[in-house]
C-alpha cells in the first residue's frame, strides 16, 4: 500500500535531479578539500591557529578551540562557546584547513554580533528536530488510514497533512542555513585577507574550498525541497 512512497511510483522522479546534485556537490567538496589540503600556506599557520587569530581579532577571546575526531566534522557549538576542528583541520597547515577553520570562527562571530539568520536557525532547531522525527511516521500512518473507510480517509488526510507540515520545518531550516553558511564564508575570507593570514595567491584556494562546501548546503536544500514536493504529490494522488 504505502511502500510506493519509496519505490514503484512516478513521484520518485522528482528526487533524481536533487540526489544527483547532492552526490556531485559532495564529491566536489571532498576533491577540493583534498587538493588544497596539500597546498601549505607559507606562514605555516595551522587550522587551529588561524581560527584563534580570527576569534581574537573579533575580541572573542573566550571562545575555545578543541580537536574532534573525524573528517570535515568541524563545527561551532554556541552552547559551550567552542569551535571543534576535525583531525584534517586542527593541526594542518593546508590552505583548505585554514579556510575551514576561519569559516567556523565566522560562525562564532555571527553569534557574537547577533546575525539574524543564525538566530532564526538556532530558534527553530527544537521544532525542526521534533518535526523531522515525526514527519515520515505520521505521513505513513496517514497513507494506511486513507486506504480504508470514509472516516479512515478523513483521519488519514489529517495525518498526512500533519506529516507534510512537520517535514516542511526541515526544509525551512535548510533555507535559513544557506545565508548563514555563505555569510560565515564571506567573514572568513575577509578575516584571512585583512589579517594577512594567507598570501594573495593563497586566498583563491581557500575560497574554492569554502565555495565547494557551500554547494553541499545548496544541495541539501534542493533535496529537502524535492522530498517535500514528492510528499505533496503523493498526498494529491491519494485524494483522487
Amino acid at each position: 500500500m504505502f511502500f510506493g512512497l519509496f519505490w514503484g511510483d512516478w513521484t520518485i522522479l522528482v528526487m533524481i535531479p536533487a540526489l544527483i546534485f547532492a552526490l556531485v556537490a559532495q564529491a566536489k567538496v571532498n576533491s577540493t578539500f583534498k587538493r588544497y589540503a596539500k597546498v601549505y600556506n607559507r606562514r605555516g599557520l595551522t587550522g587551529a591557529e588561524a581560527a584563534r587569530r580570527v576569534l581574537d581579532a573579533a575580541g572573542l577571546y573566550h571562545v575555545r578551540i578543541e580537536r574532534v575526531r573525524g573528517h570535515l566534522t568541524d563545527h561551532y557549538d554556541p552552547r559551550e562557546n567552542v569551535i571543534r576542528l576535525s583531525d584534517a583541520t586542527y593541526g594542518s597547515t593546508g590552505i583548505a584547513a585554514v579556510g575551514v577553520a576561519a569559516h567556523e570562527a565566522g560562525h562564532a562571530v555571527q553569534h557574537a554580533v547577533g546575525y539574524v539568520p543564525i538566530k532564526i536557525r538556532a530558534a527553530i532547531i527544537p521544532v525542526t528536530n521534533f518535526g523531522s522525527r515525526l514527519a515520515m511516521p505520521l505521513f505513513l500512518i496517514g497513507m494506511i488510514f486513507s486506504g480504508g473507510s470514509y472516516l479512515g480517509y478523513g483521519i488519514g488526510t489529517i495525518f498526512m497533512v500533519t506529516g507534510i507540515l512537520f517535514f516542511s520545518f526541515s526544509t525551512l531550516f535548510q533555507l535559513v542555513t544557506l545565508p548563514t553558511e555563505f555569510n560565515a564564508s564571506a567573514r572568513a575570507m575577509k578575516a584571512l585577507e585583512d589579517g594577512g593570514l594567507l598570501a594573495d595567491d593563497e586566498l583563491p584556494g581557500a575560497k574554492a574550498t569554502l565555495s565547494a562546501a557551500a554547494m553541499t548546503y545548496v544541495a541539501a536544500l534542493a533535496t529537502s525541497l524535492a522530498s517535500l514536493l514528492r510528499l505533496i504529490l503523493i498526498f494529491n494522488n491519494r485524494r483522487r
